[in-house]
């Protein structure tokens, strides 16, 4: 059977971002080349195992095996939906387990430094720079959220933004005066450079919108002025972000609705710091520690 079923089944009824959607593709098509001359209908667990073992081989990360092992598991639930298989190859089949690193967030003072307004130029440019660190970090927003912002999303009257999440699902997101001053600073220099930003919040010198790499690599290019830690993207901010508000008190459930989870699950990850540094504080301040 053609995955262009599978394609239609991803966009338009689980509404997948188009970028989740190839993703998968990808993975689906990887597996079948595999197994070739064997049709993808035909597969049976044998042949999932033995990808596996392949990928593992190749020295695949375990979280890439766990993700293309995924989307097998969504394809064929897909086949025995559309009844094209009476059992799925992939049943009983685990995931990998693997020791998850843990992603140090970044300090206060490395975030100050990043946004204390010294590294951008007063131009357009700098300025459209500063703000997407600035949104990054307030909003805990991801990067595809960050690049379909549009200048209706902002309401600054109601100090919110709306963002488009995963699946086309709409959230609200707090902010606070001193981003919404920062989107004003930006919106005047646009003016004032006459670039159109008709079609997007964020764009480019052309006026284009922007794309995943550039805004990975505007982020990575700034970081690295004010950091040493090996991580700098877009996700460490939202990283550093959840970590920040979880510290201060915030609720887990509320950190989960910012940040558009669909579980606690995820949400929960960035407790991890929060319980490493109590572990630190506990072995330096506790009595039979100090002997």
């Amino acid at each position: 059977m053609s995955i262009s079923k599978f394609i239609d089944y991803l966009s338009l009824e689980l509404q997948y971002s188009p970028h989740t959607v190839l993703a998968y593709q990808k993975d689906v098509q990887d597996f079948g080349a595999f197994i070739a001359p064997i049709d993808l209908v035909d597969a049976n667990k044998k042949d999932v195992k033995a990808y596996l073992a392949h990928l593992v081989e190749q020295k695949l990360q375990e979280r890439s095996i766990n993700r293309k092992l995924s989307s097998l598991r969504t394809y064929y639930k897909f086949l025995l939906i559309v009844e094209q298989i009476s059992h799925m190859p992939t049943e009983g089949i685990k995931s990998l387990k693997f020791n998850s690193k843990v992603q140090i967030p970044y300090s206060s003072s490395e975030i100050d430094n990043l946004l204390n307004g010294e590294l951008f130029a007063d131009d357009f440019e700098g300025q459209r720079d500063k703000l997407i660190l600035e949104m990054l970090y307030h909003t805990g927003m991801r990067r595809s959220e960050l690049i379909s912002l549009q200048v209706s999303s902002i309401s600054f009257d109601k100090k919110e933004i709306k963002v488009i999440g995963k699946g086309n699902k709409d959230r609200l997101i707090p902010v606070n005066d001193k981003l919404l001053y920062e989107v004003k600073v930006y919106l005047e220099k646009a003016e004032e450079e006459m670039v159109d930003l008709s079609e997007s919040l964020f764009v480019t010198n052309n006026g284009k919108r922007l794309y995943p790499e550039l805004v990975y690599s505007i982020t990575k290019s700034y970081l690295s002025l004010v950091t040493q830690k090996n991580k700098k993207s877009p996700h460490m901010m939202r990283h550093s972000f959840a970590t920040q508000l979880l510290h201060n008190g915030a609720e887990l459930n509320a950190v989960k609705e910012i940040l558009g989870h669909s579980s606690l699950a995820s949400t929960q990850e960035y407790t991890h710091n929060d319980i490493q540094q109590l572990k630190k504080v506990f072995n330096q301040a506790h009595p039979r520690e100090s002997k």
